[in-house]
């Protein structure tokens, strides 16, 4: 058959592998298998064939047309076979062998269902063909790769479809053999996407002003990269600098209630902050976490703080069961308690923001990037 009347689907196209390879290997052997195209002339397997027999200055090649759908699967199966034994497969190659294969597989199934349909459940236990395998084994026997490296491996192809940027990412993939690296970059650049997209927004202004503010500022902290997690983003959520959180203009009447959350390395920062907003600090809520991060050689850090200050001579609606040290499960990264929440709105009246919000709170107007 000609080389020139077979269609190269885009999808096969894309994912030629070491041609060179290939190509030296028809040249010294012969080529083992056909290519196989269906009968209107539309390659099935075979594209990286047809390469290699270009480059060897070839016009014809062998070609095997399939009739039906259950030779497709099998025709695919004996090319992953084929391509073990010739050329290890690259992970984005398994990928689209994988997508090659699924059609078929998933036809065959249908015609098997519709073969067995309105037959009695005995008989159709009797005479039901034996199934087909997934393509998902059959990708992991062809190509030598496990079924879950595979499907890791796709979803690093279909975010570099997505977003081309990521193009190198499957390069290095292919050439490393490295799946689980590559995943990490593909999350690591959308988590980045995810902050840039943060960053852009413009934060409304709040409107009017407030009778109780809770802050929790994003604190100008970095991640440790750690080797189980590495290629991190810095933060899960945009930070700010000192300069900018003294910035600040807080939205509060002439009497307000202010909790301001911090950690235990941010306290100097924390009560700095205060005097610079003009407030007067009166006493630390503690919240006594189940857990949490231990420094080598030090202490485990399993609370946080809310700092509590006042602008002018706020007052509170109940002080019963207002104990300043309280405990509470640990939530989301950086997210506060919602028994914390559900105090203020015992002990408080009137308007309450909750600035830096990462999450709805009932009795409290949002405000922030992520708001």
């Amino acid at each position: 058959m000609k080389i020139a009347d077979i269609i190269i689907p885009p999808r096969i196209r894309k994912h030629m592998g070491d041609v060179e390879a290939l190509a030296a290997s028809i040249k010294t052997v012969g080529l083992l298998h056909p290519v196989v195209v269906d009968e209107k002339g539309n390659l099935i397997a075979g594209a990286r064939r047809i390469a290699a027999c270009k480059m060897l200055g070839r016009e014809n090649v062998v070609a095997h047309v399939v009739k039906n759908l259950g030779e497709a699967r099998r025709t695919l199966q004996a090319e992953g076979e084929e391509n073990t034994c010739r050329l290890d497969f690259a992970p984005s190659e398994a990928v689209a062998y994988k997508r090659a294969m699924e059609p078929a597989v998933k036809a065959e199934a249908a015609e098997r269902r519709k073969t067995t349909q309105g037959r009695p459940s005995k008989t159709r236990a009797k005479t039901a063909p034996v199934s087909a395998p997934k393509s998902r084994d059959v990708v992991a026997a062809a190509t030598g790769k496990g079924r879950t490296t595979v499907s890791l491996a796709e979803k690093v192809v279909a975010a570099a479809e997505a977003d081309p940027s990521l193009l190198p990412v499957v390069e290095k993939m292919d050439k490393t053999g490295n799946v689980a690296a590559a995943v990490r970059e593909v999350k690591r650049a959308e988590h980045v996407a995810k902050l840039e997209d943060i960053k852009t927004k413009e934060v409304k202004a709040a409107i009017g002003q407030y009778d109780v503010l809770v802050i929790d500022p994003p604190w100008p902290m970095v991640k440790i990269e750690r080797d189980e997690r590495p290629n991190q983003s810095e933060m899960d959520y945009p930070t700010m600098t000192e300069p900018q959180l003294e910035a600040l203009a807080l939205p509060m009447v002439e009497s307000c209630h202010v909790w301001l959350w911090t950690t235990h390395r941010f306290l100097p920062m924390a009560f700095h902050l205060l005097e610079t907003w003009g407030l007067k600090y009166v006493c630390a809520f503690v919240w006594h976490k189940p857990g949490g991060f231990q420094p080598v050689g030090l202490p485990q850090y399993n609370c946080e703080f809310a700092l509590y200050a006042r602008k002018g001579t706020p007052k509170f609606v109940d002080t019963k069961a207002l104990p300043v040290c309280f405990n509470a499960p640990r939530g989301k990264h950086s997210e506060k308690p919602q028994e914390f929440y559900e105090t203020i709105r015992r002990v408080t009246a009137g308007r309450r923001l909750d600035m830096f919000s990462r999450r709805v709170i009932e009795g409290f107007d949002a405000w922030g990037l992520e708001a």
